[in-house]
């Protein structure tokens, strides 16, 4: 059985500096009272890896726009003019890093890997920094991989054992950042009582450590 928290005991889960993820795309599948208890903690200093910055007025953009974001690892920001407006000012470091590349590094940090080798971004600003490995004739970049102290991940619903269904587009990064994090918190729309079907399990419980109710 998987601990039930409150919204309340989640967020002191969260500390000032810490690196967190967040699922979601967009607005699709994000864990929208987590967040929301985080800003009420005015839980600062963090390092956000997530696909974007969504929108100023929504789930992981206004963690932007209260300001408690430092550096931000994400594949766009151009639905949050908010971001744009820190980063140019000094206020917010951002590190774009391209979709794919993007959830390839954070699924290596869930398997145990170093990273690996991608010709995404070769001879691009993207490969600044980075070491640049020829294999057979072919330039590809060496990217790590990224994990964080807490993943804050969103489910349609849950079972009592943690296992997590999520309908449909609503997996995006929910899936892979279940598992590249010391902890990991779900909020999930609906607990049931009994187990979920195996057939329709998207994330399983051994990667979860608490359910919020």
């Amino acid at each position: 059985m998987k601990k039930f928290i409150s919204i309340l005991e989640a967020g002191k889960l969260i500390h000032d500096g810490d690196t967190i993820m967040i699922g979601g795309f967009l607005r699709c599948g994000s864990p929208e009272k987590v967040i929301d208890e985080i800003i009420n903690n005015k839980i600062g200093n963090l390092t956000l890896i997530a696909n974007d910055t969504s929108f100023p007025e929504y789930d992981r953009g206004k963690l932007i726009t209260n300001k408690l974001v430092k550096k931000a690892i994400v594949g766009h920001i151009g639905t949050n003019p908010e971001t744009g407006i820190q980063m140019h000012a000094g206020e917010l470091e951002v590190e774009l890093v391209p979709l794919g590349t993007l959830a390839e590094r954070i699924r290596c940090a869930g398997a145990g890997l170093g990273g690996f080798l991608t010709p995404t971004g070769v001879n691009t600003v993207v490969e600044k920094g980075k070491a640049i490995i020829d294999v057979e004739g072919r330039k590809y970049l060496l990217e790590k991989p990224l994990k964080a102290n807490v993943a804050i991940i969103y489910a349609t619903k849950a079972d009592p054992y943690g296992n997590l269904f999520l309908d449909g587009t609503t997996r995006n990064f929910n899936q892979v950042m279940a598992t590249a994090a010391d902890v990991v918190i779900a909020e999930p729309d609906e607990i049931c009582d009994e187990p979920l079907n195996p057939a329709e399990i998207t994330i399983p419980g051994i990667f979860i450590d608490y359910l919020v109710k």
